[in-house]
């Protein structure tokens, strides 16, 4: 993601709700969610990281989505998948309660979603990253 200067794995098919193989997929990368979609697929793309984590915790990836927030409309996000980049453009940010994991479930429109929790150094609430396919 040019605009917060963030470069990161993906790792595939992460529950999002399976609180041990989240952690340990987000000390490597950003997760996808499992059940979502992947790159090049129709549907919802979701990926999700930390803002930030515990200090005995801290790795070159899990506080990946740290400057999520200053991102912009208009800003790009690009995604390299099986030797394809696919380019998404950013249309809106929005914070939600946990408990609003509705977005997961979307496969009326083709879109990528990042999520990170807000504010940073809490799990309060979530800042959601919603982007269109280019």
């Amino acid at each position: 993601i040019p605009a917060i200067k963030v470069a990161a794995p993906i790792i595939a098919a992460v529950d999002p709700f399976d609180r041990d193989e989240y952690t340990q997929a987000l000390i490597k990368g950003v997760a996808q969610a499992k059940g979502t979609t992947l790159p090049g697929q129709s549907g919802t793309q979701y990926l999700f990281a930390h803002s930030s984590d515990a200090p005995w915790r801290l790795s070159r990836y899990n506080t990946a989505f740290f400057r999520l927030g200053k991102l912009v409309p208009g800003d790009e996000i690009y995604i390299t998948y099986e030797g394809n980049q696919y380019r998404y453009r950013v249309r809106e940010l929005k914070t939600v309660w946990p408990r609003e994991t509705e977005y997961l479930k979307d496969k009326t429109r083709d879109q990528l979603i990042l999520q990170t929790c807000t504010p940073i150094g809490t799990d309060l609430k979530r800042l959601l990253v919603f982007a269109d396919p280019v």
